[in-house]
């Protein structure tokens, strides 16, 4: 009997150690992008630190939404996802770290606070790639997929969230989306727009969000709107927080505000229409 249970222990171990290692393998898959552009460096410099705090402080939550649908542990009950919200967040920040190190990014005549900046502001994108490793590498199991598939409405739209969170994070930092938004006139914003709404649409069709399976019940309208139109509010919302966040907003005159969220919406957008397959 003790003989079974210390190779239950060691099972239970070994299983741990292999759900680690692949959330390591997401964190740098997801991360590196971030870990290697220079603005990403910068900001964590510079950025205000309350904005930063509130960014890592709304992170526990993404984490702790994406275990249920997708961690890299099978999980039971809130508390799980809760100790998976926190185990993926650890994971990210160690790795951000670690690479940030051998990158030679951090050094040893930084001050602390800028050090714990960098490492934080990085920790963010490499989480998320911890949280959605065993989605990413092929390892989640048919009890998740059925929980997505299943997913409530509420559910729906945070995983849309997360997901135009997620692909915004990416290019919300970079001078490039102010200098977009810059150089394109209302027309070119409204086309930019309605180009958005489009794909999320035939994208809310060909990746199955659960207005795929309601369209002949509901209607095109009914789902045009509670997935189509509310999806690219959750986009334009997430892309209008980024900007915020990354200090992108301050100078700027409503007109070229509004172009900016639109400029920034589209790519959130297309992370929001395919949620279901990033996380």
């Amino acid at each position: 009997m003790e003989t079974t249970r210390q190779h239950a222990v060691l099972h239970d171990q070994g299983h741990f150690a292999r759900n680690l290692t692949r959330a390591a393998a997401g964190a740098v898959i997801f991360a590196f992008p971030m870990l290697m552009t220079m603005e990403m460096w910068e900001l964590g410099f510079y950025m205000d630190r309350l904005r930063l705090a509130l960014f890592l402080l709304l992170t526990l939550p993404l984490l702790f939404g994406l275990s249920y649908f997708s961690g890299f542990e099978e999980t039971f009950c809130w508390q799980d996802d809760l100790i998976d919200a926190l185990t993926a967040f650890g994971v990210g920040f160690l790795v951000s770290a670690a690479l940030l190190l051998v990158f030679g990014i951090l050094t040893t005549d930084l001050p602390l606070s800028q050090i714990v900046g960098k490492i934080a502001l990085q920790a963010v994108p490499a989480s998320v790639g911890a949280m959605v490793a065993r989605t990413q590498l092929g390892q989640q199991k048919e009890e998740d997929e059925e929980r997505k598939r299943r997913c409530s409405y509420p559910g729906e739209l945070f995983l849309m969230a997360a997901g135009a969170l997620f692909v915004g994070f990416n290019v919300a930092p970079t001078e490039e989306m102010i200098l977009i938004a810059y150089k394109m006139t209302p027309w070119h914003a409204l086309a930019l727009a309605v180009l958005s709404v489009v794909l999320l649409h035939l994208f809310v069709y060909t990746v199955g969000f659960a207005g795929q399976e309601s369209r002949g019940r509901d209607g095109f309208g009914r789902v045009f709107l509670r997935f189509t139109v509310a999806g690219y509010g959750v986009a334009l919302l997430m892309s209008f927080y980024l900007l915020w966040t990354f200090e992108r907003v301050g100078g700027l005159s409503l007109p070229e505000l509004v172009t900016a969220i639109v400029v920034l919406g589209f790519p959130a957008a297309l992370g929001a229409a395919t949620a279901r397959l990033i996380i």
